[in-house]
């Protein structure tokens, strides 16, 4: 059971799983709002904080797309999307746009719980974790990682991230100049229960390389190491500057 009591928003037009989330977190001691469509979920985000967000994809209104998309323009709130079963290209295109993660239908109330925890707990940094972020600020290039002030600069402006996007970044600073496979990231960033997923990873890295390389599609700072992993490494300097 959570320490704190956290404030959940839950959607789904469909009564009966919006009952199961609902009632299931509920009895873990989450306080727990639900609804039925997309503007609804919006506008409950608009008007109030929440620790996470459940959004179902299919949903009258406003999809559940259109309102992680809205979301993402003012708020880094943990989303989880729900999707039918196999249908993987909804998951990308759900964590494409900012979600945090996903819930696949039909799902178990065991699945819903260690989702949500696993959410919940990547959200917040542990005290620990914190300790050891405070220790430095790691600067590559016009790409600065401060960890005191969980801020991001890039080029001299602000870079806003996502938690997961900023778990990514820092640990990948942290390790600055050294290549960190997929599995440690997906260990670090998720959780062992998610290493092997991959497409997690990647949707992630593009996201992340979006925000802070100026060409994403030829990264400087954020590169792949074919078939290991990822680095973050000082950018060679251009021969205009040499």
């Amino acid at each position: 059971m959570p320490e704190k009591k956290l404030h959940i928003l839950a959607a789904d037009d469909d009564p009966q799983i919006l009952r199961l989330i609902t009632r299931n977190l509920q009895l873990e001691g989450y306080d727990v709002i639900g609804v039925a469509d997309g503007q609804q979920a919006l506008d409950q985000i608009e008007a109030s904080m929440f620790d996470l967000v459940l959004l179902d994809v299919m949903m009258p209104k406003l999809d559940g797309y259109t309102v992680c998309q809205r979301v993402r323009e003012f708020s880094s709130v943990p989303i989880i999307i729900v999707t039918a079963r196999g249908q993987d290209q909804e998951k990308i295109h759900g964590l494409d746009l900012g979600a945090d993660d996903y819930l696949t239908k039909p799902f178990s109330v065991e699945e819903l719980l260690a989702r949500v925890r696993a959410v919940t707990r990547r959200s917040q940094l542990t005290a620990g974790q914190q300790g050891q972020l405070l220790l430095s600020k790691v600067e590559l290039g016009e790409l600065a990682i401060d960890f005191a002030q969980h801020q991001i600069i890039v080029a001299g402006k602000e870079v806003v991230l996502t938690a997961i996007e900023y778990r990514l970044l820092a640990y990948l600073a942290q390790n600055a100049g050294r290549v960190v496979t997929q599995d440690m990231l997906l260990e670090h960033v998720w959780g062992d229960e998610y290493i092997g997923e991959s497409h997690l990873l990647q949707v992630n890295v593009n996201r992340l390389r979006r925000k802070i390389e100026a060409d994403p599609a030829n990264p400087r700072y954020l590169v792949t190491k074919t078939g290991i992993g990822y680095e973050l490494v000082a950018p060679a300097p251009s021969p205009d500057t040499l």
